[in-house]
């Protein structure tokens, strides 16, 4: 045996997996274009949304405000990401003597975050006025 093929042995059965998913993906995608239904209803045609009918057009533009508490809501659910496992490891911090670092970081991350938060609140972004 071959020292090259040996060190790709243990990968062949990826390999074969990820073969045979792109096969399956073709063949799934094939199979339904030419197996599913293909009649066309004006009610099939119509947008739904949650079950009620649409208002209004869909092509409208949102307000500002709209999209930035959508970027204030990522950075705050990013923070409690961070935190989350900053506090089931801080013993482990604290056993490997790097506690108060560890502590002192993470307070000014969200020192950080809550300064960003009242600017914020004080610019009256999180208003729907």
């Amino acid at each position: 045996m071959d020292t090259d093929s040996a060190y790709l042995q243990p990968y062949l059965p990826i390999l074969v997996l990820l073969l045979l998913a792109g096969v399956m993906c073709f063949a799934i995608s094939i199979l339904a274009g030419y197996l599913g239904p293909k009649r066309t209803f004006p009610i099939k045609e119509t947008a739904f949304e949650c079950g009620s009918p649409t208002t209004g057009d869909p092509h409208s533009r949102h307000s500002v405000k709209f999209y930035l508490v959508a970027l204030l809501f990522i950075v705050f659910d990013i923070e409690s990401v961070f935190i989350y496992p900053w506090g089931a490891l801080l013993r482990d911090f604290a056993a490997q003597g790097l506690g108060w670092f560890a502590y002192l970081e993470m307070l000014s991350f969200m020192a950080t975050l809550a300064l960003g938060l009242v600017y914020v609140w004080r610019k009256g972004a999180l208003e729907w006025s």
